[in-house]
């Protein structure tokens, strides 16, 4: 199983320096992956965590990661859909493989904020026959020579997107969501899946076996389909899996393995001594910095 870090996005950490440091000592240390999502605003009034009152863009703190890295590969977990035309981001995904050597990983989602939905102009409307219709996009935006599209939602005439990505067909495309539809279709059109920092670790089984039924549905060899887990990280009292002390927590790493799991990304943002913008920013990096070390792979 894959062990990769949640890269310094969120709150009082997610500094330029920081950034880069990360990235760099993460490799160093082993990781195989480095990660951000996606989190554009938050309503006036709206309670919400504090991992996502102050979030950098994900791509563009891929981008710079990808500056101080050679190895690693780098993924989003996730960017919704609905939010960007799949033109752009096929764009940017291609621009963003090109400069890090080919190593993008895209996460996709639905979203689920009606805020940001209504920020950004889209349709909370049929989600999911669209974000199958955006991946389809996505990879005839990759394909050799020309493309075009005419479907229900995106219409593309007929033309060249240069240049392509270094993988091919392209960057391997993973896919969010929690109930059962969602994590078919992971299976089926996607190259895994992603669970959500919300995740229910103790009953991943299931939705490892969900996903993968999706892949068989399609004719696809389960096997090759990764799961890959947003580790949410709670060092101290002893709780849900990926909670307690540095044993228990390599032991959660295991278990998990165990489960099905293919990739586990181990994220501090959502530790509010970390990932909060009220958290003093030395104390945080120092914490994190600790962290890291100790759970190395």
């Amino acid at each position: 199983m894959v062990i990769g870090f949640g890269l310094p996005v969120a709150g009082a950490w997610a500094t330029p320096a920081n950034v880069a440091r990360f990235a760099a000592r993460a490799e160093e240390l082993g990781y195989g992956s480095l990660w951000t999502f996606q989190r554009l605003l938050v309503p006036e009034n709206e309670q919400v965590l504090p991992v996502y009152r102050s979030v950098l863009d994900p791509l563009i703190a891929l981008a710079f990661a990808a500056a101080h890295t050679t190895r690693a590969r780098l993924g989003v977990a996730i960017v919704n859909a609905p939010f960007v035309s799949p033109t752009v981001l096929a764009k940017q995904a291609a621009t963003l493989d090109v400069l890090s050597g080919g190593r993008l990983d895209l996460g996709l989602g639905t979203g689920w904020s009606p805020a940001e939905f209504a920020a950004t102009g889209a349709s909370m409307a049929r989600r999911g026959p669209r974000v199958e219709e955006y991946a389809a996009v996505l990879r005839a935006l990759w394909a050799a020579g020309v493309a075009s599209h005419d479907g229900e939602f995106y219409t593309v005439p007929a033309a060249r997107m240069e240049p392509k990505p270094v993988q091919r067909p392209g960057p391997p495309l993973l896919f969010g969501g929690s109930v059962p539809a969602a994590l078919r279709r992971a299976g089926r059109i996607g190259d895994g899946w992603i669970s959500r920092s919300a995740q229910d670790l103790s009953a991943i089984a299931a939705d490892v076996a969900e996903v993968k039924r999706g892949a068989v549905e399609a004719g696809k060899d389960p096997s090759g389909v990764r799961i890959v887990c947003r580790g949410v990280v709670r060092p101290g009292e002893r709780g849900p899996r990926l909670s307690g002390s540095v044993d228990d927590i390599r032991a959660d790493l295991a278990w998990l393995a165990e489960q099905g799991v293919t990739e586990v990304f181990l994220d501090l943002n959502w530790d509010p001594l970390v990932g909060s913008p009220d958290a003093d920013p030395d104390e945080a990096t120092a914490r994190a910095e600790g962290l890291l070390t100790a759970l190395a792979p």
